[in-house]
């Protein structure tokens, strides 16, 4: 049987500490943006024609696999990872790879015309801010807010991205300067790193920091420092089915609480006693 928080679709996964939280971080896409919602059919495509230019002779769907699997989990950690398999998987089929930051150049091409067709019509009214939003997101920001928990924003996609979609969609005043993501050099910037940084600057104890994500990332780093860890399963809409695993994988990260999006934002806060 699984156990909830009475009253709502909540799973306790594992009861975490209570009552000290004082700080939380919030992961982006899928967390709380759906701007780029799909964007996985436009990154294994480009995979696709690369590996099998190679020449390897595997079939179409063998490849197809190799890439959905290493893409999938690596979902969460910054976008030049998976570019960085990629020039492996190059290699291992007697290729030689361009710069891993050059097939993060083509996949960004492919993906940049979704990203300003939805940011257009938001901006021209023809959607509503709330059709690119996670269900519940801001409502969860206002209560945070509201119970004086300090906010962060961490993303894997380039920090530029991230600040110009945020203010998009009205929720960068939540957060102010301390929005991060990824780096020209992507070695200067991790989720790991954004949270044992408030840790240290705030002289903070694990259970006094919360950590909200979709990806099996921040969930494990959130507990590699015994923060408490919600994990939310959005649905995300691609052709492949990827991260249609999602909860399972959030499960085996280590959430403390489980949902499917952040519609419930006082039953959770009430439950973390914040």
């Amino acid at each position: 049987m699984v156990n909830r928080i009475p009253g709502a679709l909540v799973e306790i996964v594992e009861a975490p500490p209570r009552g000290r939280i004082r700080h939380a971080v919030f992961d982006f896409d899928g967390t709380i943006s759906n701007v780029r919602d799909g964007w996985q059919d436009f990154m294994v495509p480009m995979m696709l024609e690369v590996l099998a230019a190679c020449g390897s002779g595997e079939s179409e769907e063998e490849i197809l696999a190799c890439i959905k699997h290493f893409v999938d989990h690596l979902t969460g950690k910054q976008t030049i990872y998976q570019m960085l398999r990629l020039a492996e998987e190059i290699r291992k089929r007697g290729g030689t790879p361009l710069e891993p930051a050059e097939y993060k150049r083509r996949y960004h091409d492919r993906l940049d015309p979704l990203v300003r067709e939805r940011l257009g019509k938001l901006r021209r009214g023809e959607i509503r801010r709330e059709d690119l939003l996670v269900p519940g997101s801001v409502e969860f920001l206002e209560e945070l807010r509201r119970r004086g928990v300090a906010l962060y924003l961490a993303s894997g996609t380039d920090i530029e991205f991230v600040r110009q979609e945020a203010a998009a969609l009205g929720v960068d005043g939540f957060f102010g300067e301390a929005i991060f993501g990824a780096l020209p050099n992507y070695q200067d910037f991790s989720k790991e790193k954004v949270i044992k940084k408030i840790l240290s600057d705030f002289h903070l104890g694990g259970p006094e920091l919360l950590v909200i994500g979709d990806g099996y990332v921040e969930i494990e780093n959130a507990r590699a420092v015994g923060a408490v860890a919600l994990g939310i399963y959005t649905r995300e809409n691609n052709r492949y089915h990827l991260n249609a695993q999602k909860r399972e994988r959030l499960l085996e990260a280590g959430s403390h609480l489980l949902a499917p999006d952040l519609r419930e934002a006082r039953a959770i806060l009430d439950y973390l006693e914040i």
